[in-house]
């Protein structure tokens, strides 16, 4: 019977194959007490469990070249180094240990414990990133219990069919991936992979992304209504499984596969073309970054320069052991150096309330997307505050560097945050420490910085549309809420006029202005942005061709009027649609 499964577009293409089914490990533990006497021995088998996975996870890092290339090498080193520290993290060791001395429980069934009450820290946390954490530290724990029991590998065995079932192309099913799990998939020719769980920014979509695999993540039940062996097609682009396909429709999506294989070597052609329209305007492409090591493969697609480094993941998962000036500015350094002069946007640590930094507090607050986060914390915090302003400071000592400042609102904000810029220096000078001059930018993401835009630029250099939050406050809707996510619409008429005004006043008064939301990356939003006057566009490394093949396409001279018709227009996706 066919049948279609919807999730999350997170890897593009079209994969077709016989599914291969993961079976998990966590759903057959068994559970009961030891003796006192065993204590000892549910102990070492839990460091023995640790340190295979260990051996695991860094033998695949040392493979890793062979595998992806020296262009996703630093990236996924940089993922799979999670899983590593995962797994020395003492609030896992330290929990299970409790589990096994003072409960008595075995070894797995203290796992999984330790497993859910982290777990709820985790499900507590607004921001879709860190909560997709969580997923990392279930991908490790699944590990340890797949050595717990003896498997050595956690893909079920294919049917019996002979040579013909062999010889198809297969796909992984699962309720969830780690990063290694994929790597070492990956090995094997697996053509795609469908999850029940996961978002757009797990780290197993990110290796997809990385790896070129076609992907669809949060398909929910997937794995439980595929069978062994089922012809499955997964549509990377729309998020859509087709399990058991009728002939049409497998001939259809097969057409659609070559198709994409032959885009895919057309964008690669134009790798080093200049992002420059029919009429002459040239485009900034720039990179968002998570990670010093992301700089590789912006490179690797000639993005001119980075337009956002999300500093708040050099700050996860310490448990309250925040990043000293030091460490900050070895990060810092090395994407500024990893650029080689091209510029690079830092923005300043975006956590707090709904992003804890400490995963034992919890946030008790009615509205945490609302609360002290983001600049509004930074500024409660002025020590932290300091230290990371120090460190971008020495930074740009390096090369060029713009200094970002999220989720200003407020006259006040901004003079406070200019005061303690201007302290930093001080504390510098105090130091002789050597450091560099930076150009100073404000996030636009609430619709009262979109609504005062003028006098935020009295202020500075450049802005910088942050999209997803933007449209998610000005539609008062919780982007991560399942529940009422059909009502998250970038084209909804307040949201385009609110980035049409910003877009307009910054060429108005000669300061630069980018996007660095999803809407940068988005090719269906290509066109508009050019319209609008947007000459700067940052966004993922892997939908940076795609949207230059877009800009290389457009005259926007006859863009312009097109564009202002959409955002006065009722219905913008229907004129969008024409």
């Amino acid at each position: 019977m066919t049948f279609t499964v919807h999730g999350q577009a997170v890897s593009r293409g079209i994969a077709i194959g016989r599914a291969v089914l993961v079976a998990s490990s966590r759903l057959d533990v068994a559970h009961y007490f030891v003796a006192d006497e065993q204590v000892a021995d549910e102990l070492r088998r839990l460091r023995s469990a640790r340190d295979s996975v260990v051996a695991e996870i860094t033998r695949v890092q040392q493979g890793l070249l062979e595998t992806v290339g020296k262009d996703a090498h630093h990236e996924l080193t940089a993922l799979l180094d999670v899983h590593l520290m995962l797994l020395q993290d003492t609030q896992l060791q330290d929990g299970v240990k409790q589990w096994v001395v003072e409960r008595r429980y075995n070894a797995e069934w203290a796992l999984t414990s330790q497993l859910e009450q982290i777990a709820k820290q985790f499900d507590e946390m607004e921001d879709p990133y860190l909560r997709e954490r969580k997923a990392d530290l279930e991908q490790v724990v699944e590990r340890m219990l797949r050595h717990l029991r003896g498997v050595a590998s956690p893909v079920a065995a294919p049917a019996e069919g002979g040579s013909e079932v062999a010889a198809d192309p297969l796909v992984l099913v699962a309720h969830d991936l780690s990063p290694a799990d994929m790597l070492q998939f990956k090995q094997s020719a697996f053509a795609g992979f469908v999850t029940d769980v996961g978002g757009k920014t797990s780290h197993t979509a990110i290796v997809a992304r990385s790896m070129d695999i076609p992907a669809v993540v949060g398909a929910r039940t997937a794995s439980q209504l595929v069978q062994q062996d089922d012809w499955v097609v997964i549509d990377g682009d729309a998020g859509v499984v087709i399990v058991n396909p009728s002939p049409i429709v497998l001939a259809e999506y097969g057409f659609k596969q070559r198709q994409g294989e032959v885009e895919r070597e057309r964008l690669s052609r134009i790798k080093n073309t200049p992002a420059v329209t029919l009429d002459g305007e040239r485009i900034e492409l720039l990179a968002n970054i998570e990670q010093p090591q992301d700089t590789m493969p912006a490179l690797s697609v000639s993005a001119v320069g980075v337009g956002l480094f999300r500093t708040e993941f050099l700050f996860m998962g310490r448990d309250g052991k925040l990043p000293d000036e030091e460490e900050q500015y070895l990060a810092y350094r090395a994407a500024v150096e990893g650029m080689h002069g091209l510029p690079v946007t830092i923005r300043t640590v975006d956590v707090g309330a709904d992003k804890p930094l400490d995963r034992h507090v919890r946030d008790d607050h009615l509205n945490p997307a609302l609360g002290l986060r983001a600049i509004r914390w930074s500024l409660a915090e002025p020590a932290m505050f300091l230290t990371q302003l120090r460190a971008v400071l020495r930074a740009a000592a390096h090369g060029k560097v713009n200094l970002l400042f999220p989720m200003l609102a407020h006259a006040s904000e901004i003079r406070q945050v200019k005061a303690l810029l201007a302290k930093a220096r001080d504390q510098l000078d105090q130091r002789a420490a050597v450091y560099g001059a930076v150009r100073i930018g404000a996030m636009v993401e609430v619709p009262a910085a979109a609504l005062v835009v003028g006098s935020f630029l009295k202020h500075f250099d450049f802005l910088s549309i942050g999209t997803n939050d933007l449209i998610q406050y000005t539609l008062a809707i919780d982007r991560v809420d399942e529940s009422v996510a059909h009502l998250y619409d970038p084209l909804h008429p307040a949201v385009l006029q609110l980035v049409a005004n910003t877009i307009a006043e910054c060429r108005a008064q000669g300061k630069g202005v980018s996007v660095c939301g999803e809407m940068a990356g988005d090719v269906t939003m290509t066109r508009l942005l050019l319209g609008l006057g947007l000459r700067s566009f940052s966004m993922h490394p892997s939908q940076i061709l795609a949207v230059k093949q877009q800009i290389l396409r457009a005259d926007t001279r006859k863009l312009r009027a097109w564009a202002q018709e959409v955002v006065r227009s009722e219905d913008p996706a229907a004129l969008m649609a024409d």
